[in-house]
């Protein structure tokens, strides 16, 4: 749970009225460095985006891994640099590091252990394939999708299933703007060619 204080609460800290409901994202981050109940709102805003990016790839442990994003989120909240990003991408990028660690774990606790010298699985594909699945898409394109390098599948999925701009899904995989629209472009391309009856709208672009 995140810490309140009663002055904090009721909205009468250092910064006078509450305006919390009001502020940026990028606004309550800066404040609730120094006020932690600046921090809820955020939470109130992005939970149930959150919990979605975390269904559509590990949904037995979504709501743990939601929990553990948002812990993760206030520790970290002093780091919050809105210079490398908006908010929202920053709290996408937190939930992407605990799916990543989650993957880790899920790896270790399989009977046999992991074998020497093969990388832990960062990009949980077979988690998303069986969601892709159980929503009927063509093979063809599950195919596809499967075929695409797993940063440029990555930035298709986060434009499309958790309607990230290009830019924000490019903070949340840590690379440029440019070089993310440069590979939604070629993952959208290859979509549009070889499946152009695309049931998820995986190639629709956004600014």
């Amino acid at each position: 749970m995140i810490p309140v204080t009663p002055n904090e609460r009721d909205g009468s800290g250092a910064d006078g009225p509450d305006t919390r409901d009001s502020a940026t994202d990028e606004e309550l981050l800066a404040r609730a460095a120094r006020d932690a109940a600046s921090f809820e709102p955020l939470v109130r805003r992005h939970s149930a985006a959150l919990h979605g990016y975390f269904a559509r790839r590990a949904p037995h442990a979504a709501d743990d891994l939601l929990a553990e994003a948002w812990l993760q989120a206030y520790t970290a909240r002093r780091g919050f640099d809105a210079d490398r990003g908006p908010a929202r991408a920053w709290l996408f990028g937190v939930a992407r590091n605990v799916l990543s660690a989650h993957w880790r774990r899920t790896e270790r606790q399989r009977p046999g252990g992991r074998s020497e010298g093969i990388p832990f699985r960062d990009d949980p594909w077979e988690a998303v394939d069986e969601r892709l699945d159980a929503a009927a898409v063509a093979p063809r394109l599950r195919e596809l999708l499967a075929a695409l390098p797993p940063e440029e599948r990555e930035l298709l999925l986060l434009v499309a299933w958790e309607q990230l701009t290009p830019a924000e899904a490019a903070a949340v995989v840590g690379i440029p703007a440019g070089t993310a629209r440069s590979r939604l472009h070629r993952a959208r391309h290859r979509l549009r060619t070889e499946a152009p009856l695309n049931p998820l709208d995986l190639t629709g672009d956004k600014s």
